[in-house]
């Protein structure tokens, strides 16, 4: 992938130096168990609709409490290439949604990408680094602990720069799904339906997102020719590797399609494939088609 020397952008905030939080798991005053912790992580864990919105859905619905953010927000260090990498793709991300917004007529706002280690504060409860990778709609701020692309690469078998990429890319994809209005309607059915119906769900609002991240690249490929040989196949092996049928194989268990949060390997790959071809925000409707 071709970043270096792009424009970096200026919404990434670095919390990594910030000891992280300590204690439970708080949500409108219930205490939640470890057990719940560990479901909210298996349904939610990579790529995933927030695991915070999860364990609130787990614990009765109540929405999670409100946090305050500690101490200033400040920039990563300019010699940090991870933080440098991020910062280039959000940019780029930016970039891209800004201009299609403004095709449509709207505004494009653009959200925060918090670095942490560890855990840390957000407005959906306390975040925890084992949660992988999620976007808060509360505070409209994308959670990563930079540690997950040792495990995209060594654990998942997902190496590459575009792979990583297509992981923020993903992530600022529910944010649009946010100012779109289509994450509110997800949480409006919770409660409302059963939990296989609010899985069925939640794989549509993934697979979603999974095509906003394919209509990036494609508006970045066209403006700016970042694409190098191979890094469409990065971003659709990542694909291929956090579906949950391969998700649950990898785990030794039994693939349990009721249980799907995300979709499948190959409903990933579709999906992203489409965005990436279309470029079209249209043509990533996963809730009325009946084929996923």
């Amino acid at each position: 992938m071709k970043w270096e020397g792009n424009r970096e952008s200026d919404n990434v905030e670095d919390r990594r130096d910030d000891g992280g939080g300590g204690g439970g798991f708080g949500f409108g005053g219930r205490s939640i168990g470890i057990g719940t912790i560990v479901v909210a992580l298996v349904g939610g864990w990579i790529f995933g609709i927030n695991p915070l919105t999860i364990l609130g859905l787990l614990s009765g619905g109540a929405p999670p409490a409100q946090v305050q953010q500690q101490g200033p927000a400040h920039r990563p260090p300019a010699d940090d290439r991870m933080a440098k990498f991020v910062s280039t793709v959000l940019a780029d991300t930016e970039d891209v949604w800004t201009d299609v917004f403004a095709k449509g007529g709207g505004t494009y706002q653009k959200p925060r990408l918090v670095l942490f280690r560890g855990a840390t504060p957000t407005a959906c409860g306390q975040g925890q680094a084992a949660m992988g990778p999620f976007y808060c709609p509360g505070d409209q701020k994308v959670y990563i602990d930079l540690g997950f692309y040792e495990t995209l690469r060594s654990r998942l078998g997902a190496p590459g720069d575009f792979a990583q990429a297509y992981v923020i890319a993903h992530e600022v994809g529910h944010h649009v799904q946010n100012l779109l209005g289509i994450s509110a309607k997800m949480d409006q059915m919770r409660g409302r339906v059963s939990k296989v119906e609010y899985n069925a769900l939640s794989v549509r609002l993934e697979l979603q997102a999974d095509c906003f991240a394919g209509v990036w690249a494609h508006n970045a490929q066209n403006a700016r020719q970042i694409l190098e040989q191979g890094d469409v196949e990065e971003a659709m092996n990542a694909a291929a590797k956090i579906g949950d049928d391969a998700l649950q194989r990898a785990g030794g268990g039994a693939v349990v399609p009721e249980s799907f949060t995300h979709g499948t390997s190959a409903q990933r790959q579709r999906w992203f494939d489409t965005g990436f071809k279309t470029g079209s925000v249209k043509a990533c409707d996963t809730f009325s088609t009946r084929n996923l």
